[in-house]
C-alpha cells in the first residue's frame, strides 16, 4: 500500500455520500486478471482514456484510445474488476 492510499480511501467518502459507487479490488483478488498495464476510463463505451504516472503517483501524461478493440478490453476488464471488488463501505484497507 502506498503510503497516499489512507487519505485516498478516505476522500472517497464524500464521493459516495454524493451517489457515486466506489468500489476496492485487494491485490490478492487480482492475479488471475488480464488488466491493461494502466489506469483507464472507459467513456459512453467509445473512447479509452488512459492515465500514466510515475512511481510517486505524479501524473506524467495521458492518451486516448477510440480503437473498438481497445474499448472492449477495458471495458471487459472492468466488469471482471467491479464483480470481485468490494464495496467501499465493507472495504478496510490494510
Amino acid at each position: 500500500m502506498t503510503p497516499t492510499f489512507p487519505m485516498i480511501h478516505r476522500s472517497s467518502r464524500g464521493k459516495v455520500a454524493a451517489g457515486e459507487q466506489v468500489r476496492w479490488l485487494p491485490r490478492r483478488y487480482a492475479s488471475d486478471l488480464a488488466l491493461p498495464g494502466n489506469d483507464f476510463w472507459v467513456f459512453d463505451d467509445r473512447l479509452v482514456r488512459f492515465g500514466h504516472f510515475a512511481g510517486d503517483g505524479t501524473v506524467i501524461g495521458h492518451e486516448v484510445s477510440y480503437d473498438p478493440a481497445v474499448i472492449k478490453l477495458c471495458a471487459t476488464a472492468f466488469e471482471a474488476v467491479w464483480e470481485r471488488a468490494v464495496d467501499h463501505k465493507d472495504y478496510r484497507p490494510g
